[in-house]
């Protein structure tokens, strides 16, 4: 009979225990770690090969493209500018607009200061509007994004609080709004 076949699984078992303790439970870990280690890269490099193939693969070509509008003309961006400008002959009734959102809003408003500029260049006027107000912290803020909302053509320029004492629910604040006016010249024309 040939060697081979007269082995016994027995034996084999009793000499790889053999092995195994001879080598030491370090050396062990490490030859696990080993097995390991090659099984997940015979794994991951059937994976990693038909990753590249799909990387490879060109792109589809877009049946039509899509281009974005023409930007608009300097003229155009010109026009929406002064378009989006309050008139100059109404300013003084933007003043009382903000003295009924704070009447509505339930604050206090001490005599403002008010001061006209022109810019002859440009051809477009700013009327600056400088409003101390007294009242609730949540009730100025109200107030103020209220105005803004009513007129889109100012900028709130300030807006600082003051308060004498901590526990005082009212606070007293200095609201500062620029409005940027066309001329009348500018409305006449079409």
């Amino acid at each position: 009979m040939n060697a081979l076949n007269t082995i016994q699984p027995g034996t084999v078992l009793l000499r790889a225990r053999l092995l195994l303790e001879r080598l030491g439970p370090l050396a062990c870990a490490v030859l696990l770690l080993a097995a390991l280690a090659l099984a997940g890269w015979a794994w991951l490099l059937p994976q990693r090969a038909a990753q590249a193939a799909w990387m490879a693969q060109p792109l589809p070509v877009p049946t039509a493209l899509v281009s974005a509008p023409p930007p608009p003309s300097a003229n155009q961006n010109l026009a929406d500018f002064y378009a989006a400008l309050g008139e100059q002959r109404y300013a003084e009734q933007q003043v009382k607009i903000l003295f009924g959102l704070a009447a509505k809003a339930g604050l206090t408003l001490s005599q403002g200061e008010y001061k006209l500029n022109y810019d002859k260049a440009s051809r477009v006027g700013s009327y600056q509007i400088i409003l101390p107000v007294k009242g609730a912290y949540q009730a100025i803020w109200q107030f103020t994004l209220e105005a803004l909302r009513n007129m889109p053509f100012a900028a709130l320029d300030e807006l600082s609080f003051r308060r004498d004492q901590i526990a005082d629910p009212q606070v007293e604040a200095r609201v500062r709004l620029t409005l940027y006016l066309k001329d009348d010249a500018m409305v006449a024309q079409p």
